[in-house]
């Protein structure tokens, strides 16, 4: 395993990002509730 992430670091490439899309995505990630009950999953977005 690995070997396998170092082949594919080769083709990666760096990219920029602004602080408001970092803050989104935390923000998304908090409000992100994930319930499994009898085998089925619920996804909620708490606001």
């Amino acid at each position: 395993m690995e070997h396998s992430y170092t082949q594919y670091q080769n083709g990666c490439k760096l990219v920029s990002t602004r602080q408001h899309r970092i803050k989104f995505l935390m923000d998304y990630s908090k409000s992100l509730n994930v319930v499994t009950h009898k085998g089925m999953t619920f996804e909620n977005n708490l606001n």
